[in-house]
C-alpha cells in the first residue's frame, strides 16, 4: 500500500467518465471494473481531501458542488 494512496486528475492512469465525472472507489480490494480506487485498511478508518485548484465561477456562486459519497457495498 501506498504511503499516501491517492487519486489525482494529473495521474495519466486514471479514468474520467464519458460525462467528465470521477468515480473513485475506496476499499480494501478492488472491486470488479474499478479503475480509480485507493486501497483502505480493514477495520481502520480513512478520511478524504478533496481539493479544488482554479475552481470556475460557478464553485464561488455555490451552482456547482460535488456529488455525495456513495455506499456500494458494505
Amino acid at each position: 500500500m501506498a504511503p499516501y494512496p491517492a487519486v489525482t486528475s494529473i495521474d495519466k492512469a486514471v479514468v474520467q467518465n464519458d460525462d467528465g465525472s470521477w468515480d473513485v472507489f475506496f476499499g480494501p480490494e478492488r472491486p470488479d471494473g474499478a479503475d480509480n480506487w485507493i486501497q483502505t485498511i480493514p477495520g481502520k478508518g480513512w478520511n478524504m481531501l478533496w481539493r479544488i485548484y482554479g475552481p470556475e465561477q460557478a464553485w464561488y456562486d455555490g451552482e456547482w458542488q460535488p456529488g455525495e459519497v456513495e455506499v456500494v457495498s458494505e
